[in-house]
């Protein structure tokens, strides 16, 4: 995990998936929200880099339980080439389910972490 956030910027943003509303920010936040989605998958594979320049799309898959949950990725890249917002676009409908019920759980434990992805910056 610590590789992943290294490639963070510090004011990093990733705007949920399953609810656009909330938008999680900061390192901290996300280290335990990517901890929580990372830990529900297995195989995940990143098949495709498209792009060049500020913005970047990656193409993957992943295995959630019996279901194949499939993502499109665009991050945003800061000036220092380090990841300043991250946009997760997930498919099918069913295994997005499946993933929101697999993190209320894990992030009902972080109720603060949740405050602060509804709030507005």
């Amino acid at each position: 995990m610590d590789g992943i956030l290294e490639t963070l910027a510090p004011d990093v943003e990733l705007i949920s998936p399953i609810s656009g509303r909330m938008v999680f920010r900061g390192k901290d936040d996300i280290r335990v929200l990517t901890t929580a989605v990372y830990g529900s998958l297995s195989g995940l594979r990143w098949r495709e880099e498209v792009g060049d320049g500020p913005v970047r799309v990656l193409i993957g898959d992943a295995e959630l339980g019996p279901l194949t949950l499939g993502d499109a990725m665009v991050l945003e890249l800061a000036e220092d080439g380090r990841i300043r917002r991250i946009g997760p676009h997930l498919r099918p409908r069913l295994s997005v389910t499946l993933m929101a019920l697999k993190l209320g759980p894990k992030l009902g434990r972080h109720p603060g972490i949740v405050r602060r992805a509804l709030q507005r910056p």
